[in-house]
């Protein structure tokens, strides 16, 4: 009973713990933020460290430091922090790093910058060049410090080699890509300041800064080494970002390196303390609050942040500052391709196809123009660029081939209105022509005026076919159709003349008309030759003036 009650107590303990439900107390440690995967090549997200960041409510900045392994980085912050080995980071002294992936203490330092209250992170990262690593794992390790931090420390004991310059390519790329943009816009993120922190006792004369300024100098290649040349491409654009850098020199704190965790201050150099308060002085006076699109990041939007920054570095086997291009101007490319479907949605379909691809070019200029106007980055950035465009006129295709169905649907259902306005004008009770090219007029000028876009121009060869055969259709059967209705009417009159009103004259000129039509015509002209007869012109036009006329229509 006693075992059951501990188990029960312990399980809720354990959940409580899982909860995230932590004290303040807990969280002054340091927490792993970023872990290796099983393969070591590539990074994933350590909930702890994430909960620790995500509960910071005030502006962010972060310190991180680099630089190969056993290379004194997790006690210089340690000294930083004014914490002992004991109690911060982790320190090792065995062979391998101890330090895997990136670290953050848990407690951040509270400062005023510029009147606001910032919470300042110390990240601890994993040393370069220790063994069983890749040089992929290095870059994106190096990749993501550069990105998250505000001012990126570069711990390097003794002097600055070659491949250390070479480690700063991603940093240098990213600045190239993210540096310049006009001042008063906002900028995807501010890249950190960068401080050369040189760990040695003796500079052999030298500033610390002319010992930079030495080693970013230019080396003579004769013999055109690729690699060389690669290197000094660095070291000119390490020259540009120079107001963006500064440099530091450290002397080491004391001779017995393995015993640093259990000196005090007052065991140390002396030179060494007085120089570490001042690199404390040098980190506070430079660092900025973490600044993403115009926005200082609170804790939540960090760990966003990062997390939206570790997807892009994973993506492909190397880290590429073009894949960070693109995640930053992922969604100003969304917003300006909803900007042209805005613009184009509101175009009437269907309409003339020049005028559809003026609007086209017009509102494609504006998206673009917006894109150019917002987006992150130089080089990498006409790839998004590309893409916007490529997605532009797969959005115009769209539009057209709704043009095209738009306009077909509108000019059939005029073509059919036409058909049976036609077809209606065949069996009129009153044959008349002159209401027939009222009516014929009427469907040639609305249809021009409305059938619009591309196929216009098949609707009007249809129509041109079916108005010529209704035209000649209804020419063939009026003089029949009228002859056989004066003949009719001819006798109708004789009937009301002798037997309803019983008026002579009427009945006369009824029968007068009737042997015209039946037995005067068929003497002297045949049936079609009466229809040339000026007679009948006559006859017809008064027919014409009395069934129709645009007041009256006897029909």
């Amino acid at each position: 009973m006693e075992i059951s009650s501990r188990v029960f107590v312990v399980s809720i303990l354990l959940l409580f713990l899982a909860s995230g439900s932590f004290s303040i107390d807990n969280f002054h440690q340091a927490f792993p933020i970023v872990e290796p995967d099983p393969g070591h090549t590539k990074l994933r997200l350590s909930r702890e460290g994430l909960e620790a960041i995500s509960r910071i409510t005030n502006p962010i900045a972060a310190v991180a430091v680099i630089g190969p392994y056993r290379s004194g980085k997790s006690f210089l912050l340690n000294q930083l922090l004014s914490l002992s080995c004991y109690e911060g980071f982790g320190v090792g002294h065995m062979r391998d790093t101890k330090t895997k992936g990136i670290w953050v203490w848990g407690t951040p330092v509270e400062v005023d910058i510029d009147g606001v209250r910032t919470s300042v992170l110390y990240l601890d990262t994993e040393g370069f060049e220790s063994v069983g690593k890749s040089n992929v794992y290095d870059d994106r390790i190096f990749a993501l410090a550069t990105v998250m931090s505000s001012v990126l420390i570069y711990n390097l004991p003794e002097t600055i080699r070659e491949a250390d310059i070479s480690r700063l390519s991603f940093a240098v790329e990213l600045a190239e890509e993210f540096y310049g943009r006009v001042k008063g816009q906002d900028v995807a993120f501010e890249p950190a300041k960068l401080l050369w922190l040189i760990q040695r006792d003796f500079l052999q004369g030298k500033s610390v800064q002319e010992m930079v300024d030495e080693a970013l100098k230019h080396v003579p290649n004769t013999d055109g080494d690729k690699n060389i040349d690669q290197v000094n491409q660095i070291r000119d654009s390490l020259a540009v970002m120079g107001e963006n850098s500064t440099a530091f020199s450290l002397p080491q704190p004391h001779l017995m390196r393995t015993k640093l965790c259990d000196l005090k201050d007052d065991d140390l150099e002396p030179l060494y303390v007085k120089r570490r308060e001042k690199l404390k002085e040098v980190v506070t006076s430079i660092i900025r609050p973490k600044i993403v699109q115009g926005k200082a990041l609170t804790g939540k939007e960090f760990v966003s942040f990062l997390e939206q920054i570790l997807e892009a570095l994973n993506k492909g086997e190397i880290p590429s500052t073009g894949s960070l291009v693109d995640f930053f101007n992922k969604g100003i490319l969304e917003r300006c391709l909803k900007l042209y479907g805005e613009r184009i949605g509101k175009l009437g379909l269907p309409m003339p196809e020049q005028s559809l691809q003026d609007a086209h070019e017009r509102f494609r200029e504006e998206a673009m123009k917006a894109f150019d106007d917002q987006h992150f980055g130089r080089n990498h950035a006409k790839k998004s660029a590309m893409q916007l465009d490529e997605e532009i006129n797969e959005a115009y295709k769209n539009v057209i081939m709704a043009n095209q169905y738009q306009s077909s649907r509108l000019c059939e259902q005029l073509y059919t209105r036409c058909e049976d306005k036609m077809d209606q004008l065949q069996v009129l009770r009153l044959p008349s022509m002159a209401k027939f090219n009222a009516g014929f007029l009427q469907c040639n000028q609305s249809f021009e005026r409305e059938c619009v876009g591309p196929s216009k121009a098949s609707y009007e060869q249809r129509m041109v076919k079916m108005m010529g055969k209704s035209r000649s259709l209804f020419i063939k059967e009026y003089n029949q159709r009228l002859f056989n209705w004066l003949v009719a009417f001819s006798l109708v009159m004789v009937v009301v003349g002798r037997f309803i009103i019983k008026f002579i004259l009427l009945e006369m000129a009824a029968w007068i008309l009737f042997i015209f039509l039946e037995t005067y015509t068929r003497m002297f002209w045949s049936a079609e030759s009466l229809y040339y007869n000026p007679v009948w012109h006559f006859i017809v036009a008064t027919w014409e003036t009395l069934v129709y006329s645009p007041i009256l229509d006897l029909d």
